[in-house]
């Protein structure tokens, strides 16, 4: 399991690399497909589909209204079209409340509400890191993003086997502590300084070590909502699409609530330019 593990998790990582640096279309289009994968997995475990085999546990309406909303979504990404991308949420809820009534009674209200749920916390939120990469300085901050969630947790992983004793949230989480936590935060914010010397010579330290840290404490916020939802619904993984580590919610739910969060600040924090 471990040799699994660790393989897919470098492949996964090559694939990131590949993807994040080509940006333009190619980012968009594999954003829109870990969109479209993951909330059919929170579809899944929301009840917005049925769980079984068969064109039911795939497709219905309702999904596919929330699905056509995201792809709209990405395109406007994809175009530079982001006065609309408000709107095009709005509507993409217009849609799935048109299905909820029209369809009535083969819909419930919560799943309707998932459905939508679903289109802003994977789709829309994972559309942040487009949104950071084709941004002024962006091929150089949306590292940011992965340096204060993957980096955050290897680095709370190392602390917290070290020297953890405090449980952080023992329901949801056994094994995370609050000196892992600390220790993930800390050493985030520390490769945000390292960052800021290999590609900025040193400029922008405390922008990017705040950026880091604030953007590590999001990430375990993400990291443990994933979790009560697979508790909540009483679910190990949320799928099996990446071997070893689940499906796409359980790799990216950190970087999922990170990536706004390093959006903002960065248009907050970082006024000059970056080489």
């Amino acid at each position: 399991m471990f040799r699994t593990r660790l393989i897919s998790g470098i492949f996964l990582v090559v694939i990131a690399l590949a993807v994040i640096i080509a940006g333009g279309p190619v980012l968009g289009c594999a954003l829109l497909f870990c969109a479209v994968v993951g909330m059919q997995e929170l579809y899944r475990a929301a009840g917005v589909v049925s769980a079984g085999s068969g064109a039911s546990g795939v497709f219905n309406l309702l999904n596919g209204a929330a699905f056509l909303g995201i792809a709209v979504y990405y395109v406007l990404l994809m175009t530079r079209q982001n006065t609309y991308l408000p709107m095009c949420v709005i509507l993409s809820l217009m849609l799935i409340l048109a299905v909820y009534v029209l369809t009535f009674p083969r819909f419930h209200a919560d799943q309707a509400m998932a459905a939508f749920f679903g289109l802003v916390y994977v789709g829309v939120m994972l559309g942040f890191i487009y949104l950071t990469r084709m941004g002024e300085n962006g091929r150089i901050i949306v590292w940011l993003i992965f340096l204060s969630s993957w980096g955050a947790d290897t680095c709370a992983y190392v602390t917290g086997m070290t020297l953890g004793k405090h449980k952080m949230a023992p329901v949801l989480s056994p094994k995370k502590s609050v000196e892992g936590a600390v220790g993930g935060v800390a050493g985030a914010a520390l490769l945000g300084v390292i960052y800021a010397f290999a590609v900025n010579g040193g400029n922008s330290v405390p922008q990017f070590a705040l950026i880091c840290a604030a953007g590590a404490v999001i990430s375990m916020i993400g990291d443990l909502a994933a979790s009560a939802i697979k508790r909540d619904k009483d679910i190990k993984d949320y799928g099996t699409l990446i071997p070893g580590h689940g499906g796409i919610l359980d790799r990216f739910d950190s970087v999922i609530f990170t990536a706004p969060v390093i959006y903002f600040l960065h248009l907050l924090l970082v006024t000059a330019p970056v080489r």
